[in-house]
């Protein structure tokens, strides 16, 4: 068998069994539903993914980052202040020194640890947010908000391990509360007040004043909060699952959306997750009460999509400094990328491939050389943005920069649209680790050659593809869209751009022993109905997530005998080289979130 740069052919799309009614983008995109894991499984997923990669709050390949954060190299490291939106509410911090922005003394703390948030507003003399646990064995909790003069105790109604973890924190605990109870036996008639503190948290805060705090009153069954934070480290018992924090806890509390281990460890590999929780497609478990909150907390969006969230009231906001974190992200920039001007829809048992609509692939680029003749294109290349596209290495040649063209925004190379844009090169960067001989590191960058200012003026039809930075935002199963200009069936010209639905496919390693590594992603159809061909070759393999914006998941890279069964297309796997192309064409460029 002979192995060859791969390129599209199309055959027959691949049909999927079901109901012929209309489904919705979120279903069309994600068929597959979450198969039931076995405790064990779970466990052993859970141990293995989670404590064996250390994926903790910190790591932006399963979260989000805060606002004062910035994603680098897989991590959340601190921004500098200066970094921050300048628009927001003054807050003060424990130091007496008033910031500008909450996120401005978020990114100082993150920093300075011991400069945490006291209150909103400028800061007046002799202000204090005072917590501290009582003695014994009662260890009942006491907080003294700002603007109150006495201290309260805490109402345990809807007190979870979330604000367990913060207020053990707020107390000098860094692995948070080791357990918590609702104390009602309480036979001091001083403690029998008539009201508690509500609290409410995220479960990362780092202050008990950024939670939400609220007087209520506490009729004669409510319990109050007794806590115990975690002071030494143990070995784990049987039936105990150990965070990445090396804290110990109970594997029934994992995988409930709950932030038990206080570094969220229990929540960031789960095959599914316990009741009161909602699971996101890359494993994470989330408390069912951020679903449809108006903030993004599952990678691919499925938590706040527009099926799931139409018609729900939107709840009351809460006087605590995460609304504040709501809007202080709304101020970051916002890139525009992956919506295209036309709304691919699937289309069932079509022979020969579907042809592309103007507008529906905006992203899509077509290279040439221009020392072969005819209009034939060369290689496929998907725009990023700005001046930049991305394509396979085995395409170019960094020193024949002189001699490629691209063209964006065109459907047919024979009848030239005067919407077309052809730019020449300002440089070709190949990966350094490029291997011609076994198609690893098969990525390469283009600077298109700009005006005089350096700016690429490219029309409105041309919408790059955003860039992903996390390799768990799309999965095994999915239906992702690859296109190009590649042979048709019988490995015939076309001159047309066509595109066809694949699967993507668990791991190749089997079916290409000894030539499908690490960073290769593999996708086709089990029957082998839809893949892609020569001609094909750095076209982009795209994955829809829940509202339907376009992520470029492949690089068309290689594979053997163009659309057989058991020969899958194998790909290059952009998100595992997020950092190599921010590195280069800066990350503000591609960076659809985790900036």
């Amino acid at each position: 068998m002979r192995m060859l740069p791969i390129c599209l052919v199309f055959l027959c799309l691949f049909c999927l069994c079901g109901s012929e009614n209309a489904t919705s983008s979120a279903e069309e995109n994600h068929p597959q539903q979450v198969k039931p894991a076995q405790p064990a499984e779970q466990d052993k997923y859970l141990i293995e993914e989670c404590v064996g990669n250390q994926y903790t709050h910190k790591s932006c390949k399963k979260v989000f980052c805060h606002p004062w954060e910035r994603c680098v190299e897989g991590k959340c490291l601190c921004k500098l202040p200066y970094q921050c939106p300048k628009n927001g509410s003054a807050v003060c911090s424990t130091s007496g020194k008033t910031f500008r922005t909450y996120c401005q003394l978020k990114s100082y703390e993150c920093q300075q640890p011991r400069a945490k948030f006291l209150h909103k507003g400028t800061c007046m003399p002799e202000e204090t947010f005072s917590a501290s646990l009582g003695h014994g064995d009662s260890s009942l909790l006491r907080v003294k908000p700002v603007n109150h003069k006495d201290d309260s105790f805490v109402c345990a109604t809807e007190w979870t391990m979330n604000e367990a973890n913060v207020a053990c924190r707020h107390l000098g605990f860094e692995l948070g509360a080791e357990y918590y109870q609702a104390n009602s036996n309480i036979t001091d008639s001083a403690l029998n007040s008539l009201k508690c503190l509500q609290i409410s948290c995220r479960g990362l805060e780092t202050s008990l004043a950024e939670c939400h705090i609220e007087v209520k009153s506490r009729d004669s069954n409510e319990g109050l909060v007794s806590l115990q934070c975690h002071k030494n480290l143990r070995e784990c018992l049987d039936g105990e699952f150990q965070c990445v924090n090396k804290k110990c806890i109970s594997r029934k509390k994992t995988c409930d959306g709950i932030n038990d281990c206080g570094d969220l460890s229990d929540e960031l590999c789960c095959r599914e997750c316990r009741d009161n929780s909602f699971h996101c497609r890359s494993n994470i478990c989330i408390p069912n009460k951020n679903v449809c909150n108006k903030e993004i907390d599952c990678l691919t969006g499925e938590d706040e999509a527009g099926v799931l969230c139409a018609g729900k009231k939107e709840g009351a906001e809460k006087d605590s400094m995460d609304e504040e974190r709501k809007t202080i992200k709304s101020l970051l920039p916002q890139l525009h990328c992956g919506v295209s001007n036309h709304t691919l829809t699937r289309r069932k048992r079509i022979i020969g491939g579907e042809i592309a609509e103007k507008g529906e692939f905006p992203w899509q680029v077509a290279i040439k050389d221009t020392s072969s003749e005819g209009s034939t294109v060369y290689c496929g290349g998907v725009y990023i943005g700005g001046c930049w596209v991305l394509t396979a290495a085995h395409c170019v040649r960094a020193n024949r920069v002189h001699l490629y063209l691209v063209w964006v925004g065109m459907l047919n190379t024979i009848a030239y649209d005067k919407e077309t844009d052809t730019f020449k090169l300002n440089q070709v960067i190949i990966h350094e680790n490029y291997n011609a001989s076994t198609y690893e590191n098969d990525i390469a960058l283009l600077e298109l050659k700009g005006s005089g200012n350096g700016e690429c003026f490219l029309k409105d039809t041309s919408i790059p593809a955003c860039v992903p930075w996390s390799e768990y935002m799309f999965k095994t199963g999915d239906t992702c869209k690859v296109s190009g200009w590649g042979l048709e069936k019988g490995y015939t010209k076309q001159f047309i751009l066509k595109w066809g639905n694949v699967n993507l496919f668990h791991n190749c390693s089997e079916l290409y022993p000894g030539r499908f590594f690490e960073k290769m992603a593999c996708a086709g159809t089990y029957d082998g109905s839809t893949d892609s061909c020569k001609g094909d070759s750095g076209g982009p393999l795209v994955c829809f997530d829940a509202e339907n914006v376009a992520y470029v998941w492949g690089i068309v890279s290689w594979g053997e005998n163009c659309g057989e069964a058991g020969h899958p297309g194998v790909y290059t796997q952009v998100a595992s080289y997020y950092d190599w192309i921010s590195h280069h064409v800066t990350r503000g460029l591609i960076s659809r979130y985790n900036i």
